[in-house]
């Protein structure tokens, strides 16, 4: 059913009133999100270089590196796996945290000198080299690592669902027979950090469709699950998948879903006056706010055609590296990490929007300026991963040009440094927070690191 003219005026002023964790991010008319701050009361103060030479952290705060990859190992004695991505933090027995790390690995093992391990009946495609390892972080600081996964291809995000368990997603569509593939590509998986054997003989959900999928989110409500697709030539899409009736959420029901159940959708958007919205580009003020109509997507195992080019220019709205996503307040923050001459649009360094199921709007939140001078340590670029804050705001990692950041954005759009790569210029990711708060994970991709962080965090002022 689409969104009337007279819904859509009503959805738009109470979407530009939202409040709650984040609230309405750099809502000044015209604005972008203001460069980062380093005082004054905004965010932990300035950066201090590290003498290790790994990560900056403002003063008070202090990390550890949790697994590195060819030098920490798993249980099997075998290294842990290159190239983190994207994590989720569960609370597990007697105050471990369960931590689920995606490795981020394209093509066949023999590319790779650290690939995911074949554990026996873990095993998706042996000729492929990615998946998702499991870290068990005890109290006393000691770590336990297995395979949750494996046989899959390029874990790039995902996103953990209500029920405990974490869906990993392959940012590749190759078929089997394309680059030394034995079988097809493109799938999420579900990998339960609570019980191994419930990860035995993975089965993709073929029902969320077949593309280059980034990240996932469920609406623990409606039961929808929202999904962003990095892709380019063209521009990536945001889906909806509804489910089929009567279906209910909970561990294990997704193993259950026949391929074709369910409905997967692409949006298709317009503003105020009704004009349709081709591309997020055009968005060129904070405070935007679009309709959003769904449009079921003709073949969602993309058997001939990649499911994003299955549209006409004028049928769906598309965005640029469509990226992390993180459920909150009621709805979806995402991410389209940046804007050039493929998009239709205004440029700009990142963007992020938040989806709001029950009004059916898109607002935008935060809008980043092009970054005129990326290997300086000021502005920020190329938002990716990204979670809501316990404290406050939204914390980001930055996979940018130049320099690269954990950075948060503060209920009014100012950004403010968090922490600093100062190891090499590898991109940030897999940002989330313990269950209790007390501590922000997150990985620096290569050489394959995962870090806890932790200090004197507290809610950030609503500037």
């Amino acid at each position: 059913m689409s969104l009337s003219r007279r819904e859509f005026t009503a959805a738009t002023g109470a979407a530009l009133a939202l409040t709650g964790a984040v609230g309405a991010l750099g809502t000044a008319p015209g604005a972008v999100a203001a460069p980062p701050e380093r005082g004054g009361g905004l965010g932990y103060g300035p950066l201090l270089d590290d003498p290790a030479g790994v990560l900056a952290l403002p003063a008070g705060f202090s990390y550890r590196v949790l697994t590195h990859s060819g030098v920490t190992r798993l249980e099997s004695g075998e290294f842990t796996p290159e190239r983190h991505d994207g994590t989720a933090a569960f609370p597990g027995p007697r105050g471990v945290t369960l931590l689920v790390n995606n490795h981020e690995l394209k093509g066949p093992r023999a590319k790779w000198r650290h690939p995911v391990p074949l554990a026996e009946g873990l095993v998706y495609d042996p000729a492929a080299a990615g998946g998702c390892t499991v870290v068990e972080a005890h109290r006393d600081g000691t770590t336990a690592e297995w395979v949750g996964i494996a046989g899959t291809s390029t874990n790039c995000a995902g996103g953990a669902t209500a029920w405990g368990t974490w869906l990993t997603c392959e940012e590749n569509s190759d078929r089997a027979g394309e680059n030394g593939m034995t079988k097809d590509h493109g799938f999420v998986f579900e990998v339960d950090p609570h019980d191994r054997r419930a990860n035995r003989d993975p089965k993709p959900i073929k029902a969320f469709g077949r593309f280059d999928h980034e990240a996932v989110v469920i609406d623990p409500r409606r039961g929808h699950a929202y999904l962003t697709e990095d892709d380019s030539s063209p521009n990536g899409l945001f889906y909806r998948w509804v489910p089929p009736q009567g279906f209910r959420h909970g561990r294990g029901r997704l193993r259950t879903l026949a391929d074709d159940a369910g409905v997967l959708q692409a949006p298709r958007c317009f503003d105020a006056s009704g004009r349709f919205v081709d591309d997020l580009s055009r968005a060129t003020r904070t405070g935007t706010v679009y309709g959003v109509d769904w449009v079921d997507v003709p073949d969602r195992d993309a058997r001939t055609v990649a499911v994003r080019e299955q549209f006409g220019d004028g049928d769906i709205t598309r965005a640029r590296k469509l990226e992390g996503m993180w459920w909150a307040d009621g709805g979806a923050y995402l991410v389209s990490s940046f804007a050039r001459a493929e998009s239709p649009g205004a440029p700009h360094d990142g963007q992020v929007w938040f989806y709001d199921p029950k009004r059916r709007t898109l607002t935008l939140k935060v809008l980043l300026g092009v970054n005129a001078a990326p290997d300086q340590d000021g502005a920020f670029d190329g938002p990716d991963n990204i979670t809501v804050s316990p404290y406050g705001g939204l914390v980001i990692a930055e996979d940018g040009d130049g320099i690269q950041h954990l950075f948060g954005a503060t209920d009014s759009g100012r950004t403010y440094p968090i922490a600093r790569n100062d190891l090499n210029d590898s991109e940030f990711a897999g940002v989330v927070f313990s269950p209790d708060g007390r501590t922000l994970y997150a990985n620096i991709q290569q050489p394959g690191l995962l870090l806890a962080i932790t200090g004197p965090w507290h809610r950030a002022p609503r500037r």
